[in-house]
């Protein structure tokens, strides 16, 4: 009698909460893409996160703010056909929640519904706190986003390190507590005090995913763009490149073109 193979153990809200529990690190990546999603979900990746940053790496925008709901499902569908295992969190762009709890809801209803995605992640603290409200009403799994915000970089001008101040990080570790209270299953911290980050770290039941934030916090989150070294312009002192892609796709593609200028592409073997 043949006996079915297990799958893969899929990654859960309930599993990361173990994982936080055991002092297990938690490795998050971002993908926008089918073939990208499907590689990494094979390493064991824990949480696959589909930022608003393809705005940026896969558009050319200069910020988050461009990217519109259509395309972050377009992006999200695509990487959840792909995986197995890893959980697949998806931003919520700009517009799609800011200042409208109703409106809000709505879209996180969509996203569920048109990407098949695990969870949503939703930037801010005590001003989306209605709506992360609303949406947790509907089932639906939220991550929070505290720190730096970039969809709120025309507020804060800069792309500069947060809650350096007192009065700023009192008030992170504040809206922290809050979104643990209205029923997050983690947060992010971005570009903020390694001490800071580790005191939300301990102060929370809930995994707390730093990037730019220490070694203090439950999990890493990276770009993949960024630590692959496909994008070359964005060097900050919390990226660790493994990789220089940049230079190996150049010289494929360098090879390439004077293979085919040589007539040496295709040869006899590669062709019908």
């Amino acid at each position: 009698m043949s006996v079915a193979k297990e799958g893969p153990k899929k990654i859960t809200t309930h599993v990361l909460s173990e994982m936080k529990m055991k002092g297990e690190k938690i490795a998050m990546l971002t993908a926008y893409d089918y073939s990208i999603a499907k590689i990494v979900d094979k390493t064991g990746l824990d949480v696959i996160l589909v930022g608003d940053s393809a705005a940026n790496v896969m558009a050319g925008w200069e910020t988050t703010l461009p990217i519109t709901l259509d395309q972050m499902i377009y992006h999200a569908a695509s990487v959840v056909r792909a995986v197995k295992r890893a959980m697949v969190v998806v931003d919520m762009p700009f517009g799609t929640y800011q200042g409208n709890s109703k409106e809000a809801v709505a879209s996180a209803i969509r996203m569920m519904k048109e990407t098949g995605a695990d969870a949503l992640k939703l930037e801010g603290g005590q001003e989306i706190l209605e709506s992360v409200k609303r949406i947790l009403s509907a089932g639906i799994p939220i991550m929070g986003h505290l720190g730096l915000t970039p969809q709120s970089i025309h507020k804060f001008g800069t792309y500069a390190v947060r809650a350096k101040q007192e009065d700023e990080a009192k008030k992170l570790v504040e809206e922290a507590h809050l979104l643990q209270e209205a029923g997050v299953f983690g947060i992010v911290l971005e570009k903020v005090p390694a001490v800071l980050a580790e005191k939300v770290a301990k102060e929370l039941t809930i995994p707390i995913i730093g990037i730019g934030a220490g070694g203090g916090v439950d999990g890493q989150v990276l770009v993949i763009h960024d630590m692959l070294g496909i994008n070359q312009d964005f060097s900050p002192r919390f990226l660790r490149r493994y990789h220089n892609l940049y230079a190996e796709i150049t010289g494929a593609v360098g090879n390439y073109i004077e293979d085919v200028k040589s007539h040496d592409f295709p040869n006899e073997r590669e062709q019908y």
